[in-house]
């Protein structure tokens, strides 16, 4: 019986993914302590060219290093693997691997992509009779996979731009004159992240703030009368938006402006409709507006994570393994909330069929959408409001974050 595992991560990087990836080797090496754990560098793409190492060689200690350490320990891809009829060798050269490496459970971690190929490996190892467990651990900062409550990475970037909002808000608040700041976050197709920061809202005394979403048309004669009434209110106004927003016609606003390429996943590559929005006001409103663009800052904000959320990610990969041992294969591990606004917070583990998830989206709900005052509800504030609690020391005497050898787990110790 192959006892062995390989472990790899795949898309953009969070500040928790390998809190992921800590969880996934720890338990599979306290369950299976004559096994050894494989690392397949820069995701799938890696793992065809045999970039494979073994991570059991390090100690315990180094290990937990893992759990506090931002981005994609063992690199990433943004490999989109075909299906077998377009080009077989992959998968001929996957089994290659796994047959070399006495591979018996396969641990995927990343997004909506990734659980695409989870989904295709796994239908082909049944196919072949080969007898491979594949579990494909959640993340992503978009938050968009659905059948699963939220998605480790999306809370420690709420709470990173949610308090970026609130001192950008008293950035604009020191002048004596009219003043606008717009922030623009990622979300190419849902306003998970924008929608977070609508929580300052209970939180900030006096804030005047404006958000828009992808799941939301986006009218411009309706934008710049709700700018200017607004400034009606309070002469301060903070405007978050996210990357994606689309028009009543379903298509990206702005896209000449606003597409940079298309990625191999045949995903718009968005960044500048937060521009457009600038010129929209200094146009028909004020000249007094700012732009801050978060751009890639927001996904490996280790230094203002959240603990809920590397909590979170380290279980969904100790439960990953726990799964695969008991013969589950071809399945996501979802996060499941067990409370209600008068309890406690606390989530567990479960596990969802992965081809329910691939190439699907989860949007914000209509109804946490506070459309006609451009801001969201209660309901996705009580949403948001646990995922960001707590904190762990990130940062080092020097000042900086603790681990900064990105390398350190690519090469075997």
């Amino acid at each position: 019986m192959r006892k062995n595992c390989l472990v790899a991560q795949s898309g953009g990087p969070t500040a928790v993914i390998n809190s992921s990836l800590y969880g996934v080797i720890s338990e599979f090496l306290l369950a299976q302590p004559s096994g050894k754990v494989y690392g397949g560098l820069y995701g799938i793409e890696g793992i065809i060219k045999d970039k494979v190492i073994d991570l059991s060689c390090h100690s315990e200690e180094a290990l937990k290093e893992l759990r506090n350490m931002p981005s994609s320990a063992l690199g990433s891809c943004r490999y989109k693997l075909p299906s077998i009829e377009v080009k077989s060798s992959d998968y001929e050269k996957l089994i290659e691997i796994f047959n070399k490496y006495e591979i018996g459970y396969f641990f995927y971690i990343g997004g909506n992509d990734s659980m695409d190929a989870v989904s295709k490996i796994n239908d082909y190892v049944k196919k072949i009779g080969l007898d491979v467990k594949v579990i494909g651990i959640p993340k992503t900062i978009d938050n968009d996979l659905i059948n699963t409550d939220h998605t480790p990475g999306f809370a420690s970037t709420a709470k990173y731009l949610c308090n970026i909002a609130l001192e950008l808000w008293f950035d604009i608040n020191c002048y004596d004159k009219e003043s606008i700041m717009i922030m623009e976050v990622m979300g190419r197709d849902t306003g998970w992240i924008a929608g977070s920061t609508g929580i300052l809202k209970e939180l900030v005394p006096g804030i005047n703030q404006l958000i828009y979403l992808p799941e939301t048309a986006f009218e411009k004669e309706r934008f710049i009368k709700e700018v200017k009434e607004s400034l009606k209110k309070n002469s301060k106004l903070l405007i978050v938006t996210s990357e994606g927003l689309k028009g009543s016609n379903g298509e990206y606003i702005n896209v000449e402006d606003n597409c940079y390429e298309v990625d191999s996943f045949g995903h718009k590559q968005l960044g500048g409709v937060g521009k457009y929005l600038q010129d929209i006001i200094k146009e028909y409103v004020t000249k007094n507006v700012k732009l801050q663009e978060a751009g890639v800052v927001q996904r490996c904000a280790m230094h203002c994570s959240s603990k809920t959320d590397l909590n979170e990610a380290e279980m969904v990969g100790r439960y990953g393994v726990i799964s695969a041992l008991k013969g589950k294969s071809g399945f996501m591990v979802a996060i499941e909330r067990n409370s209600n606004n008068n309890e406690e917070y606390k989530s567990v583990a479960g596990l969802v069929e992965v081809s329910e998830v691939c190439n699907k989206v989860k949007y914000v709900p209509l109804d946490w959408i506070d459309k006609e005052n451009s801001n969201v509800t209660e309901k996705m504030r009580d949403y948001i409001r646990p995922l960001i609690l707590g904190n762990e020391v990130a940062l080092s005497e020097d000042g900086l974050l603790k681990y900064k050898n990105t390398h350190r787990f690519r090469v075997e110790s």
